[in-house]
């Protein structure tokens, strides 16, 4: 706190330094009555406690970091979002970061919100990370990592995500059930858990339902943009593989794959039918509209506070912590890019 500040404090009230700083913050031994005094003067001159010194006191700063891939994304907005209401409610200090889906750009943030002394850091982890170490540092500096929806299988931590490899089976089984028999699904790289789940996801559903797996139908994103979608569709119509379906792991390439089926001639859904996953924004206003997976963003942000807080509680009272996973339901939204015609 600042020390010219609590001597007028402590001067207007005629009450001692240390007395102003206990009523200030919440001591038991100070009265009612002199702690409202306290406050109310506080109050009037503006006067808050620096965020430094009550680190020093309480080894706490009541400051997250969230670190995301996207800050445009609606799935990440709603995750936020939720993270945002539930940090509100414990008077928490967000501060929201974006990686870029680059691996070197999260080791610079988290360093940046380990200089903050953060109490806590949410992370979901950009497409190309491939090693640990900034996420150990995390932990070995005491300060608790929860990861959500892209995440590390091979740390252990507290975890929010969704059931991705069971999401993407449904919309596969999705396609099947309207006819699809030859579905070409758009997955994301080889290294993030959800490109490897959803795209497990998409073969068991074959493999349940005795529809050939064809590797030549499954094109791999790097960028996972609409424009990339577009380019890839163009070069495998060009290849002449038959296929009656498509199912993408993120909605945003199959909007520029559409464009591409289009373009070809294909009409949706009679000739091709399309399923994303992630509700993009203004996926309902297409022409088709997109059939895709919704995820429950919100509630997923409000529990990644509410596994810090049990975290924390445990850590203020040295107690042993079990990390917790918490696997949230998505839901079919179908559209017209899938109905039966």
């Amino acid at each position: 706190m600042s020390k010219l500040t609590l001597e007028i404090l402590a001067e207007k009230l005629n009450i001692s330094k240390a007395t102003v700083s206990k009523a200030l913050n919440g001591y038991k031994d100070v009265s009612p009555t002199t702690r409202n005094k306290v406050l109310n003067l506080s109050k009037t001159l503006n006067f808050s406690p620096n965020a430094q010194a009550a680190f020093l006191r309480t080894k706490s700063t009541k400051v997250i970091g969230v670190i995301i891939p996207h800050i445009n994304h609606p799935f990440f907005s709603n995750i936020v979002r939720g993270i945002l209401e539930s940090a509100d409610k414990n008077n928490y200090l967000v501060i929201i970061l974006k990686s870029n889906e680059s691996y070197e750009n999260e080791k610079r943030l988290i360093d940046k919100l380990l200089q903050q002394n953060v109490d806590g850091i949410f992370i979901s982890l950009a497409q190309d990370t491939h090693d640990l170490k900034h996420l150990k540092k995390i932990q070995e500096s005491g300060t608790i990592l929860i990861q959500f929806d892209k995440i590390s299988k091979l740390l252990e931590s507290s975890k929010v995500i969704i059931d991705d490899r069971e999401s993407a089976y449904i919309a596969t089984e999705h396609l099947i059930k309207n006819g699809c028999k030859k579905i070409v699904h758009i997955r994301g790289q080889l290294l993030p858990q959800i490109s490897i789940d959803r795209f497990l996801g998409y073969k068991k559903a074959l493999d349940d339902y005795n529809l050939p797996y064809d590797s030549n139908r499954v094109i791999m994103a790097n960028k996972m943009t609409d424009s990339e979608g577009y380019e890839l569709m163009n070069s495998f119509i060009s290849k002449n593989i038959e296929f009656d379906g498509v199912f993408s792991m993120a909605d945003l390439p199959l909007v520029g794959a559409m464009e591409s089926l289009k373009q070809n001639n294909l009409n949706i859904p009679k000739d091709i039918k399309v399923i994303g996953f992630g509700n993009w924004l203004l996926t309902d206003r297409l022409s088709p509209s997109l059939s895709t997976i919704d995820q429950p963003g919100i509630l997923m942000g409000n529990e990644c506070f509410d596994l810090f807080i049990k975290e924390l509680n445990s850590k203020k009272k040295k107690l042993s912590f079990n990390y917790k996973k918490r696997v949230f339901s998505t839901k079919l939204m179908i559209r017209d890019s899938s109905k039966q015609e």
